[in-house]
């Protein structure tokens, strides 16, 4: 008798911590769901946002000889070492962006005497009075002995003079150099018919022309390049807070979860920095009893019972990250990507 009142007893706990097993574990599938949801999602926002139908067929070996082997860039490369190609996660570049563009040869000069060099594709993001800095880097040929370089920049089309200067050089000197390129990157940008392109000419004075103008054998990734910085608007920071979440809880509400997304797994080389970034996911349940903060969305779904799924676990604020990859194209890109990590998680 004893026996079957302690059975009795027994038989609810059991029950109700298998229910409670059962609640967990669904919590757990219900979460891994959004978190391959996710992944998947940004995989397709980035090649969306990019415009590119699917991802460039760059390997790695691509990317070590096209990267220009210059002073901002692999500054900027360190960095991302410095963190683990880990993109950074603080807030401290969101009011500017820097936007780099490759310099590519104007059509149909090939097997002729006009100029190869150099037509540059400008994003629609620079503006005339957004331009905080530009500068054209260029790579010379050096030699052993020292000698005076007559650096002459012009225009492709009229061959009229946009700057020229004198460089003292010897064998220690970097053979990147870089010109200030602002006003002239603004009276493009004013005037867009009178972008032609320019002529880059470095003579020394034996009369040979030391810069690189174009990818040869040999001479890959050292092609002249725009680094155009630009101010961004600064936006509002909205005041909301969320749950935070990792992955021991056993939280069943509404919560952010921590996601870093590597690259490197997708198979995409194309993607120079960040290798990996923290994107962060949105998993949970929006019950009625969690709404009073969205009463609008309570009284919707108290008016429309039926034919509403009602409130979902989504982001409630996200924040871009800055990214260098290449394009279809092979040019280079580094700007920044909106809404790619989630910094709050709400029921709306």
């Amino acid at each position: 008798m004893k026996a079957l009142v302690l059975a009795l007893v027994l038989l609810p706990l059991l029950i109700g911590g298998r229910a409670e097993e059962g609640e967990q574990c669904s919590t757990c599938e219900s979460r891994q769901q959004s978190k391959l949801m996710r992944l998947r999602s940004i995989k397709a926002q980035i090649l969306s946002l990019l415009r590119l139908d699917q991802a460039p067929n760059i390997s790695r070996e691509a990317v070590r000889q096209l990267l220009p082997r210059a002073p901002p860039l692999l500054e900027l490369l360190s960095q991302y070492e410095q963190k683990g190609g880990m993109a950074d996660d603080d807030e401290e570049q969101a009011t500017t962006e820097t936007i780099i563009a490759v310099a590519t040869e104007p059509p149909g000069t090939k097997g002729n005497s006009v100029p190869r060099c150099c037509l540059f594709s400008l994003s629609p993001k620079i503006l005339p009075d957004n331009i905080v800095k530009a500068q054209l880097w260029f790579h010379l040929r050096l030699g052993q002995k020292a000698t005076t370089v007559s650096m002459q920049l012009s225009r492709l089309s009229s061959r009229s003079s946009i700057r020229s200067l004198q460089l003292a050089v010897d064998a220690q000197t970097n053979p990147w150099q870089s010109v200030d390129m602002k006003q002239p990157l603004q009276a493009w940008l004013e005037s867009p018919e009178s972008n032609f392109g320019i002529e880059i000419k470095a003579v020394d004075a034996d009369g040979k022309d030391l810069a690189v103008t174009s990818a040869e054998s040999g001479e890959e990734g050292l092609q002249p390049f725009l680094e155009v910085k630009i101010a961004e608007s600064p936006k509002r920071s909205r005041r909301d807070s969320g749950l935070d979440c990792d992955e021991r809880s056993t939280e069943s509400r509404c919560c952010r979860y921590p996601l870093t997304v590597d690259f490197e797994d997708f198979g995409w080389d194309w993607i120079i920095a960040p290798k990996r970034y923290k994107a962060n996911y949105c998993s949970g349940e929006c019950e009625q009893v969690h709404l009073q903060k969205y009463p609008h969305t309570h009284l919707v779904n108290k008016a429309n019972p039926r034919g509403t799924a009602g409130p979902c676990c989504t982001p409630t604020k996200m924040s871009p990250i800055n990214m260098l990859y290449f394009n279809h194209q092979e040019q280079i890109i580094y700007g920044k990507i909106p809404s790619m990590v989630v910094d709050l998680c709400g029921c709306s």
